[in-house]
């Protein structure tokens, strides 16, 4: 079963990244201000991750595919990793599908 991981950097920050049960990233997000707001990127990618038309899928003219997640209000929550190819950002997408609404949460934040 994937997991959501949510780290905290040096400057008070916070984010989340999916991972397959694996430990490979699917998805990060972007930099929050409070874990609270964290928590509630975690839960709209939760959400918003059985509606396909949510996702967008990039394949750069000379650069590497990757996807990106989008919340009700347009706003992108998570975003892949660039993949060296088109099938394997595909297998990348099916892993989130899979694995975002029932992934659970660890919380790094809180380690020293």
């Amino acid at each position: 079963m994937g997991y959501f991981e949510i780290t905290k950097t040096k400057n008070g920050e916070f984010s989340f990244c999916l991972k397959a049960s694996n430990g490979q990233t699917l998805m990060k997000s972007e930099k929050y201000m409070t874990k609270d707001s964290t928590k509630k990127g975690i839960e709209s990618v939760r959400r918003n991750s059985a509606d396909r038309s949510k996702f967008d899928v990039f394949e750069p003219k000379g650069g590497k595919p990757y996807f990106s997640l989008r919340a009700v209000n347009g706003r992108v929550v998570a975003s892949s990793e660039t993949y060296a190819n088109v099938a394997d950002r595909d297998a990348g997408l099916k892993a989130v599908y899979a694995t975002a609404s029932k992934a659970k949460i660890v919380d790094l934040s809180v380690r020293k």
